[in-house]
């Protein structure tokens, strides 16, 4: 079946500008205790106090200060704010009240006079704009531009908005215009006797995108893609393939089209009047780089450089019969926006959200508590799934060693009852009835209810413990592949008998081993193919997977991967444990409310000269440029590699992501992402405006990618080497030779990116060590390679906090936004933890509270509620409500530290919680441990170790 956008060329716009008010932050109702208790000094009650991991200088941890805590992502500057005084973002910029003259931005005439127009506004300013990137910490050496690089820092932020005369610029000689000035290189020492690497750099921006000044056609300060939908690894760009190359540094977009779950949080602008504007030649969306020429009646693509006509109605509304104000408009003010897409471009009508759930109805996944846990969940969530259009349909399959089917009458009908069809040929599995097996859930919605309620007791005394999952699937997709839709799948077994028989492969003493790559493979290819073929019919897979056993997660991870699906894994659930069934009833019921994008497809354009040359991420690749979503999530991220083919002439470089899909609702939507980018021939700026998150990420994707094809040594080795090559380059391109007193050179905004490789190295995916059953470590390598870049980012570096003496206002709303403050995050060594210390271990998706051996009783008491030690159950566990300010405080770090709004992201992962005691269980003390990335560990060097290897490589 074609994909119903006939080809994304021949998609149109629409457009009304419409804005949603940002999320507010979820924390911000937790109330101030009253009377403002005296802070209890924990610590002081052990030893001296003021010695934990937030002491000042001269406490315990002998590195000296912490640096002041940087703006974390969700901060009152993170990504998602806008400035102070700014429109947020998906309003329209009042711009200071001044009416832009109708048609004046992008004369042709060279002689035409520009309208005034603030300073600076080429270099959006999405939360606080950093003129230098500068070091977090005091006492790092800092290079000072000089007058010229201040004075074109302050223009760039549009201080001092009257130009100097051309006599009197800096620079400037016979009033010729100054070379663009990027960002300085800030040279550091990353070796542990210079400015080594504090947790508090991956709290920076990336360093900023400077264009030249009028590089947009409006001034709005949203002009550019903001980083935390689209990221670039380098932000300016070689003009030249040849100077890329000899840069050794990737250049890559990750791309995150979504910042929310629902669109409700996301305050991105909508467009209804279906107006066309694209390019006739390369089909590019018009946006805030492209210019006006001929009185404004064409436009001049910033792509490809055609001369375009505007369409007759870009300055009339429609619906009210009036004109409009061209420059209002959100694609001209907006470098996120979305179009709704005109109904005669489609090849059918909009498809409706099909969900077709397969239950694991073997001996393991009724006795896990699995089966009735999530009908309950999706009874209790029925209203929570997206049903705007009243098209939603639900249909329910079950599968031990038969397949069940489940056939629903609507509520009007004769009978309520459910009737169950049971099918026992797994090899050429057929529909034992034409209807009523996707049943609509508007018209269903009681006897729907009435089904899942009794669904448990159908198999309550079974004692089958056959699992025809692949047989199922097939089912399941010839029920559903007319329409398309998705597939949930919950099992608690191996498929073991039927199509796709997975065997039981896994032998403990090849873990470790070479052999232990075999194990990461596909065992049978029935779930890479069947995987394409579900793509091309619109079919989507989510698997969720609970065994206590092993159930081959590298084979049907398969599945989602090639379908725009995700791997949930649960090892060893058990509904009988409290916090198992809690975890997965929430995240369940958070997934089943998500808005996803349905028969998706993303294509990126880029200016002549770029093109994308490889693609990362859980899609199909339909052609060299298309990636296919039969349904797109709103919690993953892609990454797009970007290739010269000739040199740019141009001062910056435009990439623009397109995303055309079907809403929830029944409506055909484009959401465009452009984001512009300066160029250079200047290595030191390409250094000096590289983002080490963004690199990372990019070599995150490539890791797995060689983990799957050459084995985890060569995984490990690849990033290694990369780390190597890149301090090699700089020192012999940029560093000027050795420095003395065996220092190790790297540009300032680089220098977590030795702490970030050796924490992917050491990542649950790739770490060496005998001891990681196979399916965790293929579950881990899907979050490498899905995970938005905030929360891969924390997966790869966990947070590390210090409770028992956090500052006074930790733990509380902050006074002016209502975010709960956290801590100041510490580096992941021992050596910042007291034996008198609690604290708590994040990675994103396991929490760790740590209770050190010493840890006074007032201190366990106020947090816990008894002050014996001993009877804390450790594992894990949940914290109680108690009525102290300490455990307040507690608590609203812990939920905060969850909390992927604030990072920029969707997700819907609740990170369990772990109570570990120093004193306590050795092997859950040791799982908490291998998180500490700077710590030597199982057969990985610490962070010092490492550092020393690089150097030894590096100056020999």
């Amino acid at each position: 079946m074609t994909t119903p956008y006939q080809d994304d060329g021949q998609q149109q716009w629409a457009a009304e500008g419409q804005a949603d008010e940002g999320y507010a932050d979820s924390a911000a109702t937790t109330a101030v205790p009253a009377g403002g208790k005296k802070k209890r000094a924990y610590a002081g009650q052990a030893y001296e106090f003021g010695a934990g991991g937030n002491a000042a200088p001269g406490g315990q941890g002998a590195a000296g200060a912490q640096p002041p805590a940087a703006v974390g992502y969700g901060g009152a500057a993170g990504y998602g704010a806008a400035p102070v005084g700014a429109a947020s973002y998906g309003q329209p910029a009042s711009y200071g009240g001044q009416q832009v003259p109708y048609g004046a931005p992008g004369s042709a005439d060279p002689n035409a006079t520009p309208i005034a127009q603030p300073a600076g506004y080429g270099q959006p300013q999405y939360g606080q704009p950093q003129p230098l990137y500068e070091a977090p910490q005091q006492g790092y050496p800092v290079q000072t531009p000089g007058v010229a690089g201040v004075t074109q820092q302050f223009g760039q932020m549009g201080v001092g908005a009257q130009p100097l005369p051309a006599a009197q610029q800096p620079g400037l000689q016979g009033g010729l215009a100054p070379a663009q000035r990027l960002n300085p290189l800030v040279p550091v020492d990353i070796s542990a006797q210079g400015a080594p690497f504090h947790v508090s750099d991956l709290d920076l921006p990336p360093p900023p995108i400077i264009l030249p000044p009028n590089s947009s056609v409006t001034p709005s300060p949203h002009s550019n893609c903001p980083p935390k939908y689209v990221r670039s690894t380098l932000n300016a760009m070689p003009t030249t393939s040849s100077l890329l190359k000899k840069s050794k540094l990737p250049f890559a977009l990750i791309i995150q089209p979504y910042a929310t779950l629902h669109d409700a949080e996301d305050d991105v602008p909508v467009q209804y009047d279906q107006v066309i504007a694209r390019c006739r030649r390369c089909r590019t969306y018009i946006n805030p780089f492209a210019s006006f020429l001929d009185h404004s009646h064409r436009w001049r693509c910033n792509m490809c450089n055609l001369t375009n006509d505007v369409p007759q109605s870009f300055d009339w509304d429609g619906a009210k019969q009036q004109s409009v104000d061209r420059w209002q408009r959100p694609e001209l003010n907006y470098a996120v926006s979305e179009f709704v897409a005109p109904q005669e471009y489609m090849v059918r009508a909009p498809q409706p959200l099909i969900y077709l759930f397969i239950f694991d109805v073997s001996y393991a996944g009724v006795t896990s508590g699995l089966l009735a846990t999530s009908a309950r969940c999706i009874l209790e969530s029925l209203d929570r799934i997206p049903n705007t259009d009243r098209r939603t349909r639900l249909g329910f399959m079950a599968v031990d060693s038969s397949l069940h089917y489940f056939q629903i009458p609507r509520d009007e009908g004769e009978s309520s009852d459910s009737r169950m069809l049971v099918v026992s040929d797994l090899d050429e599995p057929f529909l034992p009835t034409p209807d009523d097996l996707l049943v609509n859930l508007s018209e269903a919605r009681s006897n729907i209810e009435t089904f899942l309620g009794r669904l448990q007791g159908m198999f309550a005394s079974t004692q089958n413990s056959g699992s025809a999952m692949g047989s199922a699937l097939r089912a399941g997709h010839k029920l559903i592949s007319h329409v398309g839709g998705k597939m949930v799948v919950l099992s608690a077994s191996l498929p073991n008998t039927g199509f796709g028989k997975l065997d039981m492969r896994e032998d403990k003493k090849l873990l470790g081993t070479s052999k232990e790559n075999a194990l990461l493979q596909t065992q049978n290819s029935f779930y890479k193919s069947f995987a394409v073929e579900c793509s091309k019919t619109q079919v989507s897979i989510d698997m969720f997977l609970f065994s206590a056993q092993y159930q081959d997660v590298a084979s049907l991870s398969n599945l989602p991967r090639y379908t725009g699906g995700q791997t949930y894994f649960y090892p060893a659930w058990n509904a009988a444990r409290t916090e198992d069934a809690i975890k997965f009833g929430t995240e369940f019921s958070d997934y089943l409310s998500a808005e996803i994008g349905l028969e998706a497809v993303l294509r990126v354009r880029t200016t002549t000269g770029l093109r994308p040359s490889a693609f990362y991420g859980n899609f199909f690749n339909r052609s060299s440029d298309l990636c296919a979503f039969p349904a797109m999530p709103r919690d993953q991220a892609y990454v797009v590699e970007i290739a010269i083919d000739e040199s740019v002439t141009k001062a910056f470089a435009c990439l623009q992501v397109g995303v055309l899909h079907t809403t929830c609702n029944g409506e055909r939507r484009i959401r465009v992402l452009t984001l512009s980018i300066p160029t250079t021939q200047n290595l030191a700026e390409v250094y000096a405006s590289a983002d080490q998150q963004a690199i990372t990420a990019y070599f995150a994707h490539k890791a797995v990618e060689r983990a799957l094809s050459s084995g985890l040594d060569a995984a490990r080795d690849a990033v290694q080497a990369k780390m190597i090559e890149l301090l090699q380059t700089y020192r012999k391109e940029l560093g000027g030779g050795n420095m003395g007193g065996g220092g190790l050179q790297f540009p300032g905004n680089l220098r977590g990116m030795p702490m970030l490789f050796l924490g992917l190295m050491k990542n649950l995916g790739l770490r060496k060590s005998a001891q990681i059953p196979t399916d965790l470590r293929s579950a881990a390598l899907c979050l490498l390679s899905t995970l938005p870049l905030p929360l891969l980012m924390q997966y790869i570096y966990p947070r590390l906090y210090s409770l028992h003496d956090m500052p006074d206002d930790a733990g509380l709303p902050h006074p002016d936004h209502g975010a709960i403050v956290m801590p100041p995050a510490l580096n992941l060594t021992s050596g910042n933890l007291v034996p008198y210390g609690l604290y708590l271990l994040d990675d994103g998706q396991t929490q760790f509270l740590w209770l050190g051996r010493d840890a006074v009783p007032a201190l366990i008491n106020d947090v816990f509620g008894t002050g014996d030690k001993n009877a804390l159950k450790q594992g894990k566990t949940s914290l109680p409500v108690l009525d102290s300010e300490m455990n307040e405080r507690v608590r609203a770090v812990v939920e905060k530290s969850r909390d992927h709004r604030g990072k920029g992201c969707g997700s819907v992962i609740v990170p369990p919680l772990y109570l570990i005691r120093e004193d306590g269980e050795p092997s859950l003390r040791l799982w908490a441990q291998t998180l500490l990335v700077e710590d030597r560990a199982d057969q990985g060097v610490s962070g010092a170790q490492f550092l020393g290897v690089l150097r030894e490589k590096v100056v020999s």
